[in-house]
C-alpha cells in the first residue's frame, strides 16, 4: 500500500517510498525532510533517553557550581538557579526555567521511553497515542542546550569576579544535554507513527504531485495522515484538524504586537542590579554588552548582543514581512520566503541565553555586602517577548507561503459574508 503525505510546509501530495537504515526522503518542491530511517530505531531512541534521564536525574542532588570571593563560598545545586528567581519575587520566571529545563524535557523522555518500549516489545501499551502526541507538543519547548550555552555565557562574566569551580552536577548536565539532542536528532515522527498505529486505509483517492488543498485534504499536523476537511480529527492520532492558512495571519500578527509592545520594557528597565561595597548598579541588556566589551569578552558580548538584540528584532521583522506578503503579495520566490520562514523556526529558542545567564547569576552570587546579584524587571518582560515570538512562529502557517490566494479568498469570503448578514 502507497504512503502518501502532504508536505507540512508547501501542502504538495508526495508518496514515501521504501527507505532503508540511513536514507531520508524529502519532498521534491520545498525540500523539507518527510522521514528518515536509522538503524535499529527504536532501540536507538530507548538506550539515549533512558541515558539522559540517568543523567538529568543525576544533576540535581550534587552540586552545581562554586563562587568564592574574598573567602566566601556561595555553592548552589541545579534547582538554585530556579529558586533564585521565586525568592527575588519572579515566580513566573522561577515556573519557566524548571518547565524548559527539567519539567517538560523529563516528560518527554519518559513519553518516548514508554512509547518506544512498547514499539520495541512489538506491543500497544495503553496511553500510548496520546502519549505520542504530546511527543510532537512538547518537542519546539525543550532549552537544554540554550540553557548550557547560557551556563557557559555567565561563566566567563563571573570568571571576571572571582573564582568559580564546577561541581559534578555540572558534568552531568553537559552529558544530559548530549544525550537529549541525541533523542531527539533519533526521532522520526512518521516511523514512530507507523510503528504504532500501522496505515489506516484511505478511504479516498490522492493525487500525488497536487496540492493536498485542492483535493478536499489535509495532513495531519501531528502524524502525517492524510485526511478529508468534514472529518474534523485525525483517523489516526485523533487530533483535530487544523485547516490550513485559517486565521493564521491574525493570531501571528496579534502574538507579534504583544512581543513587540513587551519588548520595549525589556530594553529600558534593568535586566539585573549588583549591589556591592562601592554602592548599587543596574545594567540593561545593552548595559550588559558593554561591560563585556570593556572586560575585553568580546564573543561573550557578540553572543548576548545577538540572543538579545539581534535574534529578537529579526524574528519580529521577519515574521511581519512574511504576514506582508502572504497578504499583499511580493515578487520572491516562494522558495527563498520558506528560507526565512525556517530561518525563524531556528533561532526561536536562542534568546532565552540571556534570561538563563541571569539565572545563574542571581543564583550563584550571593555574598552578602561584599557582592550580591538580583533580577531587575527587564528580565520577566523578556522572557515573555521570547514565549510570543516562538508562539507567532507556530501560529504561522508555512503553506500560506505557496498559496496566499488561499488566505485573501478566505478573508474576501468571511468579509462577503458579513456584508450579507
Amino acid at each position: 500500500m502507497k504512503r502518501r503525505r502532504a508536505c507540512p510546509e508547501c501542502d504538495l501530495v508526495v508518496v514515501l517510498p521504501p527507505l532503508r537504515a540511513g536514507e531520508a526522503a524529502a519532498c521534491p518542491r520545498c525540500n523539507r525532510e518527510l522521514t528518515y530511517r536509522s538503524k535499529a530505531p527504536a532501540e536507538r531512541v530507548l538506550a539515549y533517553a533512558i541515558a539522559a534521564l540517568i543523567l538529568l536525574i543525576l544533576t540535581l542532588p550534587f552540586p552545581f557550581m562554586e563562587f568564592t570571593l574574598s573567602g566566601i563560598q556561595q555553592e548552589i545545586v541545579w534547582l538554585d538557579t530556579a529558586t533564585a528567581f521565586r525568592t527575588s519575587d519572579w515566580p513566573v520566571l522561577a515556573v519557566l526555567i524548571v518547565a524548559t529545563i527539567l519539567v517538560l524535557p523529563g516528560m518527554y523522555l519518559l513519553a518516548l521511553t514508554y512509547v518506544y518500549a512498547g514499539i520495541a516489545r512489538r506491543e500497544y501499551w495503553t496511553g500510548s497515542i496520546w502519549l505520542a502526541r504530546a511527543i510532537s507538543h512538547i518537542k519546539p519547548w525543550l532549552m537544554t542546550d540554550v540553557f548550557l550555552v547560557g551556563v557557559l555565557v555567565s561563566l566567563v562574566k563571573l570568571l571576571s569576579m572571582a573564582s568559580i569551580s564546577l561541581g559534578p552536577s555540572f558534568w552531568a548536565f553537559c552529558g544530559y544535554v548530549v544525550f537529549m539532542a541525541k533523542t531527539v536528532s533519533n526521532v522520526d515522527a512518521d516511523w514512530m507513527w507507523f510503528a504504532l498505529h500501522k496505515e489506516p486505509k484511505t478511504p479516498f483517492i490522492a493525487q500525488t504531485g497536487k496540492d493536498a488543498w485542492s483535493q478536499g485534504l489535509v495532513g495531519c499536523s501531528t502524524c502525517g495522515l492524510l485526511n478529508r476537511f468534514e472529518q474534523g480529527h485525525c483517523r489516526r492520532c485523533a487530533r483535530r484538524i487544523r485547516l490550513p492558512g485559517r486565521h493564521s495571519l491574525e493570531w501571528t500578527l496579534a502574538l507579534l504586537l504583544a512581543a513587540a509592545i513587551l519588548y520595549i520594557p525589556a530594553n529600558v528597565y534593568p535586566m539585573m542590579s549588583t549591589s556591592s561595597v562601592a554602592g548599587s548598579t543596574e545594567s540593561t541588556i545593552l548595559g550588559g554588552v558593554w561591560q563585556m566589551v570593556e572586560f575585553g569578552s568580546y564573543l561573550v558580548a557578540a553572543v548576548i548582543f545577538f540572543a538579545s538584540i539581534v535574534i529578537p528584532v529579526a524574528k519580529v521583522g521577519i515574521l511581519v514581512w512574511l504576514c506582508y506578503v502572504v497578504r499583499f503579495g511580493q515578487p520572491m520566490s516562494a522558495a527563498k520566503r520558506m528560507r526565512w520562514y525556517r530561518v525563524v523556526e531556528f533561532i526561536g529558542r536562542w534568546s532565552m541565553i540571556d534570561v538563563f545567564v541571569v539565572a545563574i547569576m542571581v543564583a550563584l552570587i550571593q555574598a552578602g555586602v561584599l557582592l550580591s546579584i538580583q533580577p531587575g524587571p527587564a528580565a520577566l518582560a523578556f522572557a515573555a517577548v521570547v514565549v510570543l515570538t516562538m508562539l507567532a512562529a507556530m501560529a504561522f502557517d508555512p503553506k500560506a507561503l505557496w498559496h496566499p490566494e488561499r488566505v485573501r479568498n478566505q478573508g474576501q469570503e468571511e468579509t462577503d459574508e458579513q456584508l450579507v448578514r
